[in-house]
């Protein structure tokens, strides 16, 4: 989450719509997710959406924060990620918006090399990506995951995987083969107000 939302509110959303199991996926930075994990009732798995020169990855598992910014090289960001022992996320593959790591036109190269691939997106405005993305994922035998992608504290709980319990990074990705994905939208809207908390924190 990329908001203003405090970790004692985010823990009382995720409890009361049931979530005993998140990812704090912040940009560019482990900090909260961390700091999460000291506080939270459940099972936190600490991530970082990583910016890269050829969009966005997120890695999981993770010890140390990975470098982002606009310049640095997608390979160079994999290799941070796996020298941590760390799992690839591809976050909204197909959105238009928001760009992931992702060239349609040889999604083989690095669909080869991520672990989950995330075929609903709450925030994503087109239907038809998530349809899309399921048909890559069935080519690529890749383990599918779901975001809320949360920036207020409304959207969490939007999109989630219903799964068997899992201890660890070795058996996340099988218990996602064994998940079932629900979600909603979460409109247009929720856009507009990132981009003025982002103004606000500029000013």
């Amino acid at each position: 989450m990329d908001s203003n939302s405090s970790l004692e509110d985010i823990v009382t959303r995720c409890l009361a719509v049931g979530i005993n199991c998140i990812s704090i996926s912040d940009h560019g930075t482990i900090a909260g997710a961390l700091k999460m994990q000291e506080v939270a009732p459940f099972k936190v798995i600490v991530s970082e959406e990583i910016l890269t020169s050829s969009g966005e990855i997120i890695g999981m598992f993770l010890k140390e924060e990975v470098p982002s910014t606009t310049r640095f090289p997608l390979e160079e960001a994999i290799a941070h990620v796996r020298a941590q022992g760390g799992l690839l996320y591809l976050p909204h593959p197909l959105d238009r918006i928001r760009h992931a790591a992702l060239n349609p036109s040889h999604p083989e190269d690095l669909l080869s090399q991520i672990d989950i691939i995330e075929v609903y997106n709450a925030r994503s405005l087109r239907a038809s990506d998530a349809k899309k993305t399921k048909i890559l994922a069935e080519k690529f035998d890749l383990p599918c995951a779901a975001g809320s992608d949360a920036h207020l504290i409304s959207e969490i709980g939007n999109a989630y995987v219903e799964m068997p319990e899992f201890n660890g990074k070795e058996d996340l990705c099988q218990a996602l083969r064994q998940g079932k994905i629900f979600g909603r939208k979460g409109g247009i809207w929720v856009h507009f107000i990132t981009t003025l908390i982002k103004i606000r924190k500029r000013f």
